[in-house]
């Protein structure tokens, strides 16, 4: 059995004793140090572990959110859980002092970003399966890379002869494009009807990164390897 720290020991989460107005400063003081802290986004349930039981964590978080109004970040709801980030509007300034963003080595060829779309809307779906949209093979360089970053994961095997696994995205895929499910992403049948998405423009190469967000730190490059 792990022994616990004396500080743990004496941890008061439901802070009783204080007024209402200073025990609700102590839970939002709490929660944004967690969240501040974690270089992931944080979920409901880890944040719950620092607050009353009668505590309405959305509640909290919107008090939280609507004191950094004027600040340039922002608590956002991404992958499940929520992350400070900076503003958009802050880039330029961001990448002035620091350079990052200016050369990103790590960005998605344009291969790479169109498999990750497509994974992305029609997971799990198999190599072989990805290979039918393109019409041809896709590469396991291509598959090993988007692993490599972290944006897709092995899923379930495929009932297809010789059980072949599948591919799905994961939570890093979330956190990197800003979703916080899989629910945001654009409906495809509406991009289509909008004129900004259809299989060919896709298989034609002509990707609308905007889908995966304009403050994304990922984009194509002119990489044209082969799919």
């Amino acid at each position: 059995m792990v022994r616990q720290t004396p500080t743990e020991e004496l941890f008061d989460v439901e802070l009783a004793d204080l007024p209402p107005e200073m025990r609700w400063r102590e839970w939002m003081g709490r929660v944004e140090a967690v969240i501040f802290a974690s270089p992931e986004p944080v979920g409901r349930e880890t944040l719950a572990r620092v607050v009353g039981r009668d505590c309405s964590l959305d509640l909290l978080i919107d008090d939280i959110r609507d004191e950094l109004r004027e600040r340039p970040y922002e608590l956002v709801s991404v992958a499940g859980g929520w992350q400070h980030r900076t503003k958009k509007g802050f880039a330029v300034a961001i990448r002035r002092a620091t350079g990052l963003g200016e050369s990103d080595s790590k960005a998605l060829s344009q291969t790479e970003s169109l498999v990750l779309l497509c994974i992305g809307y029609f997971q799990p779906i198999t190599r072989a399966e990805l290979g039918q949209v393109f019409g041809k093979e896709i590469s396991r360089d291509t598959i090993g890379h988007l692993r490599k970053r972290g944006f897709i994961a092995a899923g379930p095997r495929s009932p297809q002869p010789g059980a072949p696994y599948s591919y799905v995205t994961t939570q890093e895929f979330l956190s990197q494009f800003g979703f916080e499910t899989l629910r945001d992403l654009p409906d495809f049948e509406k991009l289509e009807d909008a004129g900004l998405l259809s299989k060919d423009r896709l298989l034609a190469g002509d990707l609308p990164m905007s889908i995966f967000g304009s403050d994304s730190e990922t984009s194509p490059s002119e990489d044209e390897d082969a799919v």
